[in-house]
């Protein structure tokens, strides 16, 4: 990665804080990649057992109740739940879509948000 270009006034003190600061959010970055890997192990153990049992790929009840909590703990955590139903969507959506692969079956999820909003797996959670 090219070094960014800092204004002449800058301090080596600030230049040294931003380099830690990017530093965290570098292994933050990286932890959630790993947290998400790990959630799509079991998502697609989901897909799976749904769809040995015909069970559809999306859950519109249980992606409510996802929404509703996930939204109460951005608010917990001092996150714009806007910011956080729009991330989950952006996840159940490629779920859903794994789901879909492994049942054979691409197309509608059954579920009745709107174009740009995702259905959710049985246990997005998971």
């Amino acid at each position: 990665m090219a070094a960014e270009e800092l204004p002449a006034g800058a301090g080596q003190d600030a230049i040294d804080e931003l380099g830690s600061i990017r530093q965290s959010i570098d292994n933050i970055d990286a932890a959630l990649i790993h947290l998400l890997a790990e959630r799509f192990k079991f998502t697609q153990q989901v897909g799976r057992l749904k769809a040995a049992h015909g069970l559809p790929p999306a859950d519109p009840t249980r992606e409510l109740l996802q929404i509703q909590r996930l939204r109460g703990l951005a608010e917990e955590a001092r996150l714009d739940p806007g910011f956080a139903e729009k991330f989950l969507n952006f996840i159940i959506a490629e779920v859903i879509h794994h789901h879909e692969q492994i049942a054979g079956t691409p197309g509608s999820n059954g579920s009745p948000r709107a174009a740009g909003s995702a259905a959710t797996e049985t246990n997005p959670a998971s």
